[in-house]
């Protein structure tokens, strides 16, 4: 098989997968962050659409032409905008677009003025007009690649304000899209300077081609971020913005209820051990303490000068402690000992656990049966 027929079956197998992907993620049968999962499915099939014209040249033998490709080429240019839209969704699915967004349509407004130009005029061939287009692309995509790196690293802080496990709501793999369509668009520019464009597109369209897998299988498999009715997800949200400015908020409790509160939750964490349940969330504990999930977070930080994250792996880091020096035990994994003590996954307990007690569970019990 030559390189240009193992080409066309790549760009198939991508186009094909791009559009699966999209109808489950716009269909979304597990009715899981509805809002982010349309949007991103929508991405997902613009996305598609950059093999459109492939697709359309292995079937009928020529490229898209007129007007339709002017269609294409412009709806094309929302793909970033898109996948900014689906990550705000994915952290905070409540959020409200205010006008003053209209300002972000004027690039959009002026790409299409450029689009028409250049087809009325027959501009193709104008280097100008060609400089221009790429750089309104290029604008548009940093633009909004860095707006949606940026909320992704503030949301992966502001969960730690709200729940206990975060290994499989910290949206990691939106992150790595991002990177990695970068990446690969840095090395397609300058690979098109040096070397034979055809290999190239094999070689990128087989790193597609498993960045599609990549995400499909993290899309499909991500967990509903924000599991509560509108009423408590807009408590959780606003407290996620309060946190950002601890040093300035007001005070929520008096410093005599909050000495009594603190030591309320201290007995709560003792006798009942409530962080042994993995979706331990802010939401519940301020319930089983009968207090607001607002007040809750003011007792944590400003009694503790801990986050929710921090405050509950520091007892369940405890709990697995007693369980590795155990005799009894020894029969238990560490597996087995990461979920006894509430922990969701072998990999966050490992990590949680050296960065309290600078060593591993593994070391922490060869160490410990040393004694």
């Amino acid at each position: 098989m030559n390189t240009i027929n193992i080409n066309a079956l790549l760009v198939i197998l991508i186009f094909g997968s791009l559009i699966l992907l999209a109808f489950l993620n716009v269909t979304n049968p597990l009715k899981v962050n509805k809002k982010a999962n349309f949007w991103f499915g929508i991405f997902l099939f613009l996305w598609a659409t950059f093999w459109l014209e492939e697709i359309t040249l292995l079937i009928w033998k020529e490229n898209l032409n007129g007007y339709l490709a002017l269609f294409f080429h412009y709806i094309q240019f929302f793909t970033p905008i898109v996948y900014f839209i689906s990550v705000v969704f994915f952290t905070n699915p409540n959020y409200r677009f205010h006008k003053t967004y209209q300002k972000y349509l004027i690039l959009p407004i002026i790409f299409l003025i450029l689009l028409l130009l250049q087809k009325l005029y027959d501009l193709e061939n104008s280097n100008i007009f060609q400089l221009l287009i790429i750089g309104i692309i290029l604008i548009q995509v940093l633009f909004y690649s860095i707006k949606s790196y940026l909320l992704i690293r503030k949301h992966q802080k502001k969960i730690l304000v709200l729940f206990s496990n975060t290994s499989e709501i910290n949206l990691n793999w939106l992150e790595y899209i991002i990177l990695s369509i970068l990446s690969i668009s840095i090395i397609i520019s300058v690979y098109n300077l040096f070397f034979n464009p055809l290999t190239l597109n094999v070689y990128m369209n087989v790193t597609f081609l498993i960045l599609i897998y990549v995400i499909a299988y993290n899309s499909l498999k991500q967990k509903d971020i924000f599991p509560f009715d509108e009423l408590k997800r807009n408590q959780i949200i606003s407290i996620n913005e309060e946190e950002q400015f601890t040093e300035q908020k007001k005070k929520i409790v008096s410093d005599d209820e909050l000495l009594i509160l603190k030591s309320k939750l201290e007995d709560l964490m003792i006798k009942q051990e409530p962080y042994l349940d993995s979706e331990l969330n802010l939401i519940k504990l301020s319930e089983l303490l009968n207090i607001t999930s607002h007040q809750l977070s003011y007792v944590i930080n400003s009694g503790f000068n801990e986050n929710f994250f921090q405050f509950i792996n520091k007892y369940r880091v405890e709990k697995a402690k007693k369980l590795l020096v155990n005799e009894d035990l020894n029969s238990l994994s560490i597996l087995g000992i990461a979920f006894e003590s509430g922990f969701n996954s072998k990999t966050s307990f490992n990590t949680i656990f050296k960065k309290i007690t600078n060593n591993t569970p593994s070391d922490f019990k060869k160490m410990s049966s040393k004694l």
